[in-house]
């Protein structure tokens, strides 16, 4: 969650003074880190994942679950406790005061067989947080949002929220619900002052045929919208869970292609990982989380949004990208950026600095610093980087160019960010694999996925929808194979099914990473794993298998206290929680799953040939063929 410091936070007042300083320091340091980093490169790629967990208790007397407040107490046992497996994992604050951040405790390398221990790493980080809880009535789970959020009595211990309080100032969120640490209430707190007042969520609600038509909840607030299911704090979006797939790039051009590349994909994998449907304990029009974290840290002014000047931003900080690092003639948006700090990037003389990079930086700090701490106002630009990540953290977007960090060894990374969190590591592992064999593919065969940019961002509105998965058409480009930036794209609207699976004239992503799979000699245990990997993603693109979002609005609606009126109760969700752990923890579900996740994936061994079943001829036929005849 962004770069966290100890010190005084500086209220929004004092951080405004300031804005000015902190900008034209953060561009200096970015400066000084360039002409450190300009011939940094290494041999092979490395990568990690980052999950992002919620914390829940139960009342099983009382069929309720609630979000556990415990995140601190949990990270001090965590600190104190002796890993007892053989991979070390970390774990890191989040927003939520009921959310806990977790990744393996080093990178994993450019290397099949450690694609094939992701799923290992994932589940030892669970159970080393399961080890720490009562598991009687507490449990770890990896759901996007928890869909009682705001609701009364959502939280343990009880909290009240505070809407005279000087932080979120919320109807629904408690301020207990945030991490104490200063970061978080500062933030929440800053983006109300800067915006000047709370900030504006309000998310389509799902109309079922009990459902009141109009639904106006709150007439007396001018904020809350008709038909909308509406929300008033940081903590509704930030208190969202999802992956995030970081790639260290052999250079620094590496890294530009693949924040391209990837970008142009990142609409097409929220889609197939949607997972979000509720909110504030109602059945929503929308299968995702974006938009609500988008409105949930939008701190523009009511003359910013209205009234916008040239340089004003045209977004939330929370958002797609504006621009590509590589390709001028797709970056079609034309960002609004700082013209002075592009300015003073251009005249620094560092050779990596060119002008796309220039405005990508300059359009970041065309932003004001939204968190800033007393103690770490002026610092040396020659060592520190804080003024550059205060902004280079407070802007978030489906993809993050990140710079390697001074006085490290690391190298050139990017972020992708628009996988939602899935209920099983089984495939929470399957979206990281696919991620890392996609970028393998693409630089294997130079493909080549340019869009314009202003498509990739209508993608993005289009990925969110309900069942877009199935229902939704995304604009795609159909001659990949043109490796060459300038050469005339052939672009199409195509279902995810066609983007993912192929077409007649589309040969389908996934069959390119079959086909880059099929040119490296695997073992058949390895092979195996990525195969089973690749089908889940084959078949939710196809709809034999539900998103998570498609089987989560199925469960309410077919479970027996649901009214058809957009209402998840109380006791709903306790069921709907329990059946979650459950299948978390081995139950089968073969609308999520079919028959890929096997009984391996729960024991403390590696995943082994026999655990296939030998009568399932789908599977059996997908991993023999995946070392000699796959397309």
């Amino acid at each position: 969650m962004g770069l966290l410091v100890k010190g005084k936070p500086l209220s929004w007042e004092e951080t405004k003074e300031l804005a000015d300083y902190i900008r034209e320091h953060g561009i200096v340091q970015f400066i000084n880190l360039m002409k450190k980093m300009q011939d940094r490169s290494y041999e092979v790629l490395k990568w990690g994942d980052e999950i992002e967990y919620l914390l829940l208790k139960f009342d099983h007397d009382k069929k309720k679950v609630y979000v556990h407040c415990k995140t601190q107490e949990y990270l001090e046992k965590l600190a104190n406790h002796s890993c007892k497996f053989d991979m070390p994992v970390t774990f890191h604050e989040e927003y939520g005061s009921f959310q806990i951040e977790s990744s393996p405790n080093k990178p994993f390398l450019d290397d099949f067989e450690e694609l094939n221990h992701v799923i290992r790493d994932m589940r030892h980080r669970r159970k080393e947080l399961l080890l720490q809880m009562d598991t009687s009535s507490e449990t770890v789970l990896t759901l996007t949002n928890f869909p009682r959020l705001g609701c009364p009595d959502f939280c343990w211990p009880p909290a009240q929220p505070s809407p005279d309080g000087n932080v979120s100032q919320s109807l629904f969120f408690p301020d207990e619900c945030i991490n104490p640490h200063p970061r978080f209430p500062n933030l929440t707190r800053n983006i109300r002052q800067r915006r000047g007042k709370k900030v504006e969520i309000n998310v389509p609600i799902y109309k079922d045929s009990n459902t009141p038509d109009p639904f106006i909840e709150f007439p007396d607030i001018p904020a809350a919208k008709p038909d909308h299911v509406y929300m008033d704090a940081t903590g509704f979006g930030m208190g969202c869970c999802c992956i995030q797939v970081t790639f260290q790039a052999c250079d620094l051009d590496e890294a530009k292609v693949l924040y391209d590349q990837l970008a142009v994909v990142s609409p097409i994998v929220m889609a197939l990982s949607a997972g979000s449907p509720i909110y504030r304990g109602y059945l929503c029009d929308v299968d995702c989380r974006w938009n609500v974290i988008s409105d949930s840290v939008d701190d523009r002014t009511y003359e910013e949004l209205h009234n916008p000047e040239p340089k004003t931003p045209r977004n939330s900080r929370y958002s797609c990208i504006n621009s590509y690092l590589k390709s001028e003639k797709y970056s079609d948006v034309n960002p609004p950026y700082d013209h002075d700090l592009y300015e003073m990037l251009m005249s620094a003389n560092v050779d990596i600095i060119d002008s796309l990079l220039a405005k990508h930086i300059a359009h970041i700090f065309n932003r004001d610093p939204i968190s800033a701490f007393s103690n770490r106002v002026e610092l040396d630009d020659e060592q520190d980087t804080e003024h550059f990540e205060s902004l280079q953290s407070s802007n978030w977007q489906n993809m993050r160019f990140k710079p390697p960090p001074a006085g490290t060894d690391i190298g050139w990374r990017v972020e992708f960010r628009t996988i939602e969190a899935q209920i099983t590591d089984f495939e929470n592992a399957a979206f990281v694999a696919f991620c890392i064999l996609l970028s393998r593919a693409l630089a294997s065969f130079k493909c080549n996925f340019y869009i314009p940019l202003s498509l990739v961002q209508i993608n993005m509105e289009r990925a969110q929808k309900r069942d877009a998965v199935l229902q939704e058409k995304f604009f795609f480009r159909k001659n990949i194979q043109c490796c060459k930036c300038d050469c005339e794209p052939i672009i199409a609207e195509m279902t995810v099914d066609e983007i993912i699976n192929g077409s007649e004239d589309f040969p389908g992503v996934c069959r390119i990473i079959r086909a880059y799979i099929n040119n490296m000699d695997l073992e058949f245990v390895t092979a195996a794993r990525l195969c089973s990997y690749i089908t889940l993603i084959q078949k939710r693109a196809s709809g034999e298998l539900k998103t998570t979002a498609r089987w989560m609005r199925d469960y309410v609606k077919n479970h027996h206290l649901y009214q058809n009126d957009s209402v998840v109760s109380e006791e709903l969700t306790y069921d709907f929680v329990m059946e979650c752990d459950a299948i978390t923890n081995g139950k089968e579900c073969h609308e999520l799953l079919g028959t890929l996740r096997k009984k391996s994936d729960f024991q403390d061994k590696h995943f082994r040939r026999d655990s296939y079943h030998t009568d399932d001829k789908e599977i059996e036929e997908e991993v023999n063929g995946v070392l000699g005849i796959l397309e």
